[in-house]
């Protein structure tokens, strides 16, 4: 596709969850490299802007922002809009994974997934769908997981994907809300990345085989460029061979 038929980045601002380190980090890379203005909603935002380094370009603005503390998802979109004068573009990317199975796993555990997994975006998209309506070609993406999309064997972290799944929903329902006014959402569902999330994940893609951060990036740079006419629901990038997906 040429690029005169893409959205441009230069003078459109997109928030990102969790973006001091993995693969916020290196989405929040791309997207700045690309000409996008960020607001980047991290927990702790002078030592994630201190490790990001990222310099020149479009603006950049750090945020707090914790799922502990459901206010700041409010107040990340309030400052983000008040600090760049719009916002086009919401990344939902901040997310945890804890042991949680059908035999063995505290409720805890799977209820702080749910708190950040789930709830978190669920409050950040609510702030920010007003903005992206007004923004004419606003975009959301939802990091969801292959695990949203199936269970792929006993091994498989069932409390994760089960917030997964809800993410997906979540996802839809932010695609018939804002159609009309030319937002765009995506459930981005890539499988094992070789960051910190699945280390020590049993049945995991072993580490040469999974992706890179940076190549799930750059899809999320064409997500919030592609043009209205060419709205994806689902995209399921997988690095292991399965029967449907």
């Amino acid at each position: 596709m040429p690029d005169a038929a893409l959205l441009p980045a230069n003078g459109r601002v997109a928030a990102v969850s969790g973006a001091g380190r993995g693969l916020g980090a290196a989405i929040a890379r791309r997207l700045h490299a690309e000409g996008f203005a960020l607001a980047l909603g991290v927990r702790d935002p002078a030592r994630a802007e201190a490790a990001l380094a990222l310099q020149g370009g479009a603006p950049v603005t750090w945020h707090r922002y914790d799922t502990a503390k459901p206010e700041t998802a409010a107040s990340w979109i309030a400052e983000a809009v008040a600090g760049h004068g719009r916002l086009d573009a919401l990344v939902n990317n901040a997310g945890i994974l804890r042991r949680f199975t059908l035999d063995e796993g505290d409720e805890a555990d799977l209820d702080e997934m749910w708190a950040v997994n789930v709830k978190g975006p669920l409050r950040a998209i609510r702030a920010a769908m007003p903005h992206l309506r007004a923004a004419g070609h606003g975009r959301l993406v939802n990091i969801a997981s292959t695990d949203g999309k199936r269970i792929r064997d006993p091994s498989a972290p069932v409390g994760y994907a089960m917030t997964k799944h809800a993410l997906m929903a979540l996802t839809h329902a932010a695609r018939f809300a804002g159609h009309a006014d030319g937002v765009r959402a995506t459930a981005l569902c890539p499988g094992a990345i070789d960051t910190d999330l699945i280390a020590s994940l049993p049945g995991a893609t072993p580490a040469a085989g999974r992706m890179q951060p940076e190549t799930v990036a750059e899809l999320v740079c064409l997500l919030l460029r592609l043009p209205d006419q060419a709205a994806v629901a689902e995209l399921i990038v997988n690095t292991r061979l399965e029967s449907t997906l």
